[in-house]
């Protein structure tokens, strides 16, 4: 089956995360300004022969910048969460709990909703079957469907 493709990429939504798991230096609350691309498809264009209208985005990008930028990410089972939420009650960061914080999961997490968001706004026409995750220009991780 053949397809029409195009991606759209937010930049610049530093943010910092924990991976409590971790044996190294990544245990520690760190970090970078995210990135994430979206890859979205359909088999028909729009009226103006567009895969997704990029202007129609601006739901996602509110909601990346909500997620994603000057906040502090833990996965939901962190063992120092309730620390953390009071140090967000207390107005020290801006807490955001993810099932997983990695660039995997957040890769995954964003996905759900963009494509949630895309098929809806399109009634099913389009839809995000990838997203690439990326925590500096070295370092990044997919999701795809």
């Amino acid at each position: 089956m053949k397809r029409y493709t195009s991606t759209k990429t937010f930049s610049n939504l530093p943010c910092s995360h924990r991976s409590w798991r971790h044996k190294g230096h990544c245990a520690f609350i760190h970090g970078y300004s995210r990135s994430y691309k979206f890859y979205f498809t359909a088999n028909e264009l729009n009226e103006n022969n567009f895969v997704v209208d990029f202007g129609s985005l601006k739901e996602l990008k509110k909601w990346l910048e909500h997620m994603f930028d000057h906040t502090l990410l833990i996965d939901e089972d962190d063992p120092e969460r309730k620390l953390l939420e009071d140090m967000h009650k207390k107005g020290i960061c801006d807490l955001r709990v993810l099932p997983s914080c990695s660039m995997e999961g957040s890769a995954k997490y964003v996905y759900e909703y963009a494509d949630k968001l895309i098929k809806k706004s399109t009634n099913n026409r389009a839809w995000c079957y990838k997203v690439e995750a990326r925590e500096n220009d070295k370092n990044s991780a997919t999701y795809e469907v």
